[in-house]
């Protein structure tokens, strides 16, 4: 057992999966920064705003769940060349069109989504209350933005 009461097997198994998520995270971040800097176009007033929420939002998980890693008695990923070879997405770059940088947020909340919800049920079974409210808490979230965001760009 770890010292909060986990399992260290599950915690060590845990951990892994929340550094690919960490990668994921990072990798999204950076895109969305630069989809806030680029974005171009009749629609730049509102979702430069959006997208600055959106990496405020995601630099915030970051550290949420680079400090839950450390509690599981593990080690965040921390260096950009780890984040680029660990991350299941690519980065983008120059993407100035309004459909182009929805579809990208889109297909990030996507991968997103779906690692998260494999932690959500490992950290069931592992008994980890911790990573699973905060899988769950972004969930719901997320959720939700991709409802919104998708409603934006199938207009």
């Amino acid at each position: 057992m770890i010292n909060i009461g986990i399992n260290k097997k599950q915690a060590k198994q845990l951990a892994a999966k929340l550094n690919l998520l960490l990668a994921d995270y990072m990798v999204f971040y950076q895109t969305t920064r630069g989809l806030h800097w680029n974005i171009r176009g009749e629609k730049f007033f509102e979702l430069h705003l959006k997208f600055e929420e959106l990496y405020n939002n995601l630099l915030v998980k970051v550290d949420e769940i680079a400090e839950r890693i450390l509690t599981l008695d593990e080690t965040p990923l921390h260096t950009f060349s780890d984040y680029n070879k660990a991350s299941q997405l690519k980065e983008i770059k120059n993407v100035s069109d309004p459909s182009k940088s929805i579809k990208a947020i889109l297909d990030a909340f996507e991968t997103i989504l779906i690692k998260q919800r494999d932690i959500l049920k490992m950290s069931a079974d592992a008994d980890d209350e911790g990573t699973n409210a905060l899988m769950s808490d972004y969930i719901s979230e997320q959720e939700k933005l991709v409802w919104m965001y998708s409603a934006y760009y199938n207009k």
